[in-house]
């Protein structure tokens, strides 16, 4: 298949990986618009192509356009460019967000161009750690069949794999995709911060930890969630959790109500592995929402209540 020519509308991290890895594999850039003129001539350079801080003047030379503003912007662009004459019928029009379906370029659509979501599902520090990130990623598509078939190539030509997903999909989609990433990030900034009550600064923690959190990435690279999952709710280990409830207890309301909620999820992940019997999931349970229930400086009777199913799993994973 011949490949097309692109214009990119929003040169920040992605916008400006994708014109500089699609030139690489030989797509021909025909314009970048930014609102900054100096970073839409940043990247256009580099690719030998025209920069604008007018999108409408670099996307009717393009097969392509993709629009890589930030989320709350794409429609209004989308909407001017159309508004100016920026698309043409046959054009394809991709946005980048993961959160929205290709509804928001409809106005590309009104004007006769195929329009598509393509998500890259990876985070960006910056432009360099988004060229290397990307090849290797799995990409979110979802739209218009036509554009759909243009988004398959350019994701093989950019050495990712790519899937589909309905539009009505894509809000719980970006859901997990948050979770796994961005509140991957602050548990660690959670787990750093309680490494502070005991004097180590946050950089310290962290690097204390990093091998540890390196750790459980391959191992559940390997195993899979489930399968990894190590520690005492993985052991039905009610004593360790107990303690660790009545040392939050002394560090605030918010961080013990989210160590209660992580553990009870994570007796749901202990479950699904087999390394708990349901008698003892429950014991967890109570655990955990007794002392939800009475949060910091309030008592329970939770250590004469958990004695029932201690100990009795065969299956004991091992480790933190």
């Amino acid at each position: 298949m011949t490949k097309p020519s692109i214009a990119v509308v929003g040169a920040g991290k992605v916008g400006s990986a994708l014109a500089l890895l699609l030139s690489r594999q030989g797509y021909r850039v025909a314009g970048v618009a930014s609102r900054s003129i100096s970073s839409a001539l940043s990247v256009a350079l580099q690719v030998n192509a025209a920069a604008s801080d007018r999108p409408e003047m670099v996307t009717p030379g393009a097969e392509v356009v993709f629009i890589t503003t930030p989320d709350r912007v794409i429609a209004r662009v989308a909407g001017e460019i159309a508004e100016r004459g920026g698309f043409k019928p046959g054009q394809v029009v991709f946005h980048t967000s993961g959160a929205h379906s290709a509804d928001e370029v409809g106005a590309a659509r009104r004007a006769g161009a195929f329009a598509a979501s393509l998500h890259p599902l990876q985070s960006f520090a910056d432009v360099k750690t988004a060229m290397e990130n990307l090849p290797g990623s799995y990409f979110a598509l979802e739209g218009d069949g036509q554009a759909l078939a243009v988004a398959e190539q350019i994701v093989r030509d950019l050495g990712g794999r790519s899937f589909f997903i309905a539009a009505e999909d894509k809000p719980l989609y970006h859901a997990a995709a948050c979770i796994a990433s961005n509140y991957l990030v602050s548990l660690l900034h959670f787990a750093t911060g309680l490494y502070g009550r005991f004097g180590l600064s946050r950089e310290e923690a962290f690097r204390a930890l990093l091998p540890l959190i390196e750790g459980t990435l391959r191992n559940t690279g390997r195993a899979g969630p489930a399968r990894a999952l190590t520690g005492p709710v993985a052991r039905g280990d009610g004593p360790t959790l107990e303690g660790h409830l009545e040392a939050l207890k002394e560090v605030g309301r918010q961080e013990l109500e989210l160590y209660c909620k992580l553990g009870l999820y994570t007796v749901t992940v202990a479950l699904e592995k087999g390394s708990i019997s349901a008698g003892q999931a429950r014991e967890l349970e109570k655990i955990f929402k007794e002392a939800d229930l009475n949060g910091p400086g309030e008592s329970n009777n939770r250590h004469d209540q958990a004695d029932e199913g201690r100990g009795q799993a065969g299956n004991h994973a091992y480790g933190i």
